[in-house]
């Protein structure tokens, strides 16, 4: 019996082999993004009440009885809050958007940081192969693919050498104006901009 929370050296899988600074960082990222878009849609939803009115007569014109309420105490509202409302509709809409987020974002995070850009490219250019017969440019989309997977670590490189420059400068932002944080942003992605230009 496998106790929960232990790790396991075997049977070694992909996930063994990225760094757990990697993993644990975007899980960390992916988990609050996933935890607001629970929140924000599982309270907007159903959140406002609907202007529409129900067009049957009542119950009192037509000369029916009342239909007796649910025994079981069954609700579709879950939970009150102010002019918010989490209704069961709402509450699987919620699930179902941010468990799609989650899996969405976390599995591409782990495809790009355990498979090499050739493999991937060569994995898009085989599910592709069929299209290139109805005019699509297979041969380009994968190029692109590949160039831009190869490149984007370069971006990054420079996004932190940028960030490094402004922290070894010292400047001290709360003496600068808006016009001149600006210009020093500027000022250091312009001469980033450069050296791909």
């Amino acid at each position: 019996m496998v106790k929960r929370g232990n790790v396991h050296s075997s049977p070694a899988t992909f996930l063994h082999s990225v760094d757990p600074r990697i993993k644990l960082d975007q899980l960390g990222r992916v988990s609050l993004l996933c935890g607001i878009l629970f929140i924000l849609s599982g309270l907007g939803t159903d959140g406002v009440p609907q202007l529409v009115q129900s067009r049957t007569p009542s119950s009192s014109l037509t000369g029916l009885p009342d239909l007796p309420k649910s025994l079981s105490g069954y609700s579709y509202l879950i939970m009150k809050l102010g002019p918010l409302q989490l209704t069961r509709k709402g509450l699987s809409v919620a699930s179902t958007a941010s468990s799609l987020t989650f899996i969405i974002f976390q599995s591409a995070s782990l495809c790009l940081a355990t498979t090499t850009p050739e493999q991937l490219a060569f994995a898009l250019r085989w599910f592709l192969f069929s299209l290139r017969y109805i005019g699509v440019p297979v041969a380009e989309i994968v190029l692109t693919l590949m160039l831009s997977l190869r490149f984007i670590n370069l971006m990054f490189d420079e996004v932190r050498n940028v960030a490094l420059g402004i922290v070894s400068r010292r400047i001290n932002w709360q003496q600068l104006t808006m016009k001149e944080t600006v210009d020093v942003f500027c000022f250091l992605h312009s001469a980033d901009l450069q050296e791909y230009f």
